[in-house]
């Protein structure tokens, strides 16, 4: 419902089922007894100038604030066949604001969809992709915000539901693997598992899926090991010794994996052993694990080490690759604080802030 639109509850004659009849709604009947939730547009009064879409409008606002309403399967129906196609036209408007990075549009869209196809699942995995976009658009990641925690719990139920809706299970387990903070690959080879086990997916999907089976097993990369997940598990809990045991373990059995060298690093960082780190790091980097978050890591480790080339080298690689990396520009601040010069510090600074100004480092140098 528009902001300012009034909320009426109108009784409505039963001419309006030939107008439903009229676009595509055969089999429903519109009953007389049952008010309408209206949206009219302010100082409208009555029934004058009624329209589907103030109808449609009203019941969407009823149905999201109270989905249980008592007249709620009725409006369902009511809306479903005054606008047959509205799941096709709804959900490629939802699609097309998310591309355009109007998230927040995209989520309404989507909210409204739910509240009137409760139990289609082609809803529900819009919005899990939809939410794991905008959580991955702001930079932090799936932990970095509370989207990417609902993206999980849309992803959760979607893999809860029975009969199994193919096509969820197989987006939750790219979803599982995604991102460096969230990754749970156990999760994400039960889901690809599951996905070819289905009859009657399509060959492009069951090659990605197969592809990504091999790419957690392969030898040298078992990112399944329980050593691995433990390690994961320790740093989420800042225990970087219980960390550094478990990597150490698993390295020992994979050692030309870069993540598990990317979990090394991340331990010694936190351990302030900060050469050791750069050089864990750099070996995740040599086996492939060319990312900002590991190059960003190994920066941190060179810059405590004295490295202040090296640390800005790595930076401005990450930078290169997202200008707009709000992380990056405020440790290329205080690199730049770390060789003494202020006034260079200052623009990365301004420059974070405007992107996001909560960065709490920045806010910290300029209140200095």
């Amino acid at each position: 419902m528009k902001k300012n639109s009034r909320l009426v509850f109108l009784k409505v004659p039963p001419s309006l089922g030939k107008k439903i009849k009229e676009r595509r709604g055969n089999g429903f009947t519109v009953d007389p007894a049952v008010p309408l939730p209206v949206a009219l547009a302010p100082g409208a009064a009555g029934l004058e100038g009624l329209s589907f879409e103030m109808i449609i409008s009203g019941i969407l606002y009823v149905l999201a604030e109270t989905p249980d309403h008592k007249d709620a399967g009725y409006y369902r129906r009511f809306v479903q066949a005054l606008k047959p196609d509205i799941l096709g036209e709804l959900s490629a408007a939802a699609i097309l604001s998310a591309r355009n990075g109007d998230y927040d549009a995209a989520l309404e869209i989507t909210g409204a969809l739910g509240s009137l196809f409760p139990e289609d699942p082609r809803v529900l995995l819009n919005r899990a992709r939809i939410l794991e976009e905008k959580a991955l658009s702001s930079g932090g990641g799936f932990a970095g915000g509370a989207e990417g925690g609902q993206a999980r719990e849309a992803y959760q139920r979607l893999l809860a539901l029975s009969p199994p809706f193919p096509e969820g299970v197989l987006n939750a387990g790219f979803f599982f693997m995604k991102d460096t903070n969230a990754q749970d690959f156990a999760a994400a080879r039960a889901c690809f598992t599951a996905y070819l086990a289905f009859d009657g997916t399509e060959a492009a999907k069951r090659e990605a899926a197969q592809g990504a089976l091999e790419e957690i097993s392969r030898a040298g990369e078992r990112l399944d090991d329980p050593s691995f997940q433990k390690a994961r598990d320790c740093l989420r809990r800042a225990d970087a010794k219980g960390g550094l045991a478990e990597i150490r373990a698993f390295l020992e059995r994979c050692p030309l994996s870069w993540k598990g060298w990317f979990i090394l690093g991340w331990s010694l960082r936190l351990l302030g052993r900060w050469e050791d780190g750069a050089a864990a790091l750099g070996k995740a980097v040599e086996l492939g694990g060319n990312t900002r978050d590991v190059r960003n890591e190994r920066a941190i480790c060179l810059m405590e080490a004295g490295d202040i080339k090296g640390a800005r080298r790595e930076l401005e690689a990450c930078l290169r690759e997202n200008p707009e990396d709000v992380k990056i520009l405020s440790n290329l601040g205080a690199l730049s604080l770390k060789k003494g010069d202020h006034t260079e510090a200052a623009g990365f600074f301004r420059a974070a802030l405007d992107l996001d100004p909560t960065d709490p480092v920045a806010q910290e140098y300029f209140r200095r």
